[in-house]
């Protein structure tokens, strides 16, 4: 009897970017530092996390609370791995940066691991400025998720970092 042919996504589950993504999953507690203005840390505060997995894998769910500047804050990210357009995507949504807004990032050609990109604007900043996000998993036990500011003329800053250790 011939043994069925498995999907992409099938195959990305056992051997690929999708099992990558898996690796996020758990409970995460860190610190959260936050610039508003470049090499200025305005805030550090204590965070937790956790990462499940939605959709049988095909997503992650990165759901956070912290507090930024003493007032609570939470947020969420869904971060996945398209075929259609081959790359990393995330949608964003948090308590304090994002406000009501989602911000949608994807990959960019050439990006390694997971680096994309995104944008923001609005009435007030009529030329959008960028937001890249980069997740690193540096080990099983240490999750890095940092994102940068870039400004219209195309300079980058950090603006968070999120330095996580799983919880056993």
């Amino acid at each position: 009897m011939e043994e069925a042919k498995k999907s992409k996504f099938e195959e990305s589950l056992e051997s690929g970017t999708h099992r990558d993504l898996s690796k996020l999953i758990g409970n995460w507690t860190g610190s959260a530092k936050t610039w508003f203005e470049p090499g200025k840390l305005a805030d550090e505060s204590p965070v937790s996390g956790s990462v499940t997995s939605l959709l049988g894998g095909r997503f992650v769910l990165h759901q956070y609370k912290g507090s930024m500047m003493g007032k609570p804050l939470e947020g969420m990210a869904i971060i996945g791995y398209s075929f259609d357009k081959p790359g990393y995507q995330v949608a964003w949504v948090d308590s304090f940066h994002m406000s009501t807004g989602i911000l949608f990032s994807e990959a960019q050609p050439g990006a390694n691991g997971i680096s994309v990109l995104g944008s923001y604007g609005g009435p007030e900043l009529p030329v959008p400025w960028g937001w890249r996000t980069e997740i690193e998993l540096v080990n099983d036990n240490e999750l890095v998720m940092t994102a940068y500011n870039i400004t219209p003329d195309g300079d980058a800053s950090k603006a968070t970092e999120v330095v996580y250790k799983r919880v056993s």
